[in-house]
């Protein structure tokens, strides 16, 4: 299929809506993607002729929701080049796979003393979930910076690290830079001292072609609603041999193989991977969707996905910093080391105001802090009151670009 963006483009109705009399041009799409009529047909046509609750039934219903729903992680673990299926573990999103590894790693595996490498760039997800365990564990956090370039500081990961490091969770793709960090160079890094290595790839599955054998990482967690699919619906991969020896974060149904009361007190063996992380009944149809844009987006190619971004990417960087004259940009220039995220500022507007400016004429921004604020309060980024971020998908065009830079630059002349 390639990226024939147009074609593309009839495949998703909500991109013929107007805002405010205007042609829709959503640039959001790091919070959130729209979705094709595959996924919403998909998933539409699950409720209408197979809903039915899994592994619970012997009737054809449940059976034929029992196999859409276990075909989707086999799908997933083909996607991110996983060796097996049972090594991708279904959450409701980026945020509660990285929850689920701080606690069933933190309550059961951790110890005083023990330390946890994050970075400045990571989302609020990748911080908080870190900071609560080690404040219950009596763990320390360690932070590696950025940066004026807004790169990682390798080096400082490398003088943090050392024995009593446990886990080292760091980003793909930065929600707010942009920058794309040598993932599997800090997997590489991690296991040298004797580490797990997470990586949050919130931003890069979507994006661009993943192979977690070839990173090398441990877990790699992401979400489906910011990849054509349904919100309420994520994913965890871990290594099987580490899953196995995990503690399961929640409990309940489904994850358990049996429960027996015996001698007044309960035992309890865990249920198979993955169910034994996968607590209750699921978002059984967010799985199909999450399955159906899995499918469209292997039809276009996930090459063809990159190539794309990063067209548009260096088209408006280019545009931006020739024509615009009160824009400060944040992130590294070269194109080949962030992903199709520009935050940027006007001189005299705050983050917000240039959103609802730009809202004025159907353009769709994201404003504020976007869950990264120490990254923006940093002295080498300088963006204390937050940025106003515009972020590109298969489905944008050089004209919504166009568009763009002429609202901004009217924009400037109000400043």
């Amino acid at each position: 299929m390639g990226c024939n963006v147009e074609k593309i483009r009839e495949d998703f109705p909500i991109l013929k809506r107007k805002i405010q009399g205007k042609p829709l041009i959503y640039f959001d799409n790091t919070a959130t993607s729209q979705k094709p009529k595959q996924v919403i047909e998909a998933i539409n046509n699950f409720y209408r002729e197979k809903n039915a609750n899994i592994h619970r039934g012997v009737h054809l219903l449940s059976q034929e929701a029992s196999e859409l729903y276990e075909e989707a992680h086999i799908k997933v673990a083909k996607f991110i080049k996983a060796d097996k299926w049972r090594e991708i573990i279904f959450v409701r999103n980026t945020t509660e796979a990285i929850n689920l590894v701080a606690y069933s790693l933190g309550l059961w595996k951790l110890k005083e003393g023990d330390e946890i490498i994050t970075t400045v760039m990571e989302h609020h997800s990748n911080i908080v979930p870190w900071y609560l365990i080690s404040k219950i564990r009596k763990l320390k956090v360690k932070v590696v910076g950025v940066t004026s370039e807004g790169k990682l500081k390798k080096d400082e990961l490398e003088q943090k690290i050392n024995n009593r490091t446990r886990i080292v969770a760091v980003t793909h793709v930065s929600n707010f830079l942009g920058t794309i960090n040598d993932v599997k160079e800090i997997c590489e890094i991690a296991h040298e001292h004797g580490a797990l290595a997470l990586i949050d790839a919130a931003q890069s599955v979507p994006h661009m072609e993943i192979n977690v054998k070839d990173m090398n990482c441990d877990f790699l967690v992401f979400s489906g609603h910011k990849m054509l699919g349904p919100t309420g619906i994520g994913v965890l991969y871990g290594r099987r041999d580490v899953l196995d020896e995990m503690n399961p974060f929640l409990g309940g149904g489904d994850m358990i193989s049996s429960v027996h009361y015996e001698k007044e007190e309960f035992k309890i063996n865990w249920n198979e991977l993955p169910w034994k992380f996968e607590a209750g009944t699921p978002n059984i149809a967010g799985g199909v969707g999450l399955s159906a844009a899995i499918d469209y987006l292997e039809k276009i190619g996930m090459d063809n996905v990159r190539k794309h971004e990063k067209e548009l990417t260096s088209y408006a960087l280019e545009r931006m910093e020739e024509e615009l004259e009160k824009t400060v940009i944040y992130g590294p220039r070269n194109v080949e080391e962030r992903g199709g995220i520009i935050s940027f500022n006007i001189e005299g507007l705050s983050p917000h105001e240039t959103a609802l400016l730009l809202d004025e004429q159907g353009i769709a921004v994201r404003s504020g802090f976007h869950c990264a604020q120490p990254l923006h309060e940093l002295k080498e980024v300088k963006a204390v009151s937050g940025s106003t971020r515009a972020s590109f998908y298969l489905y944008n065009t050089k004209d919504e670009i166009d568009k763009f830079i002429e609202v901004l630059k009217q924009i400037e002349k109000l400043t």
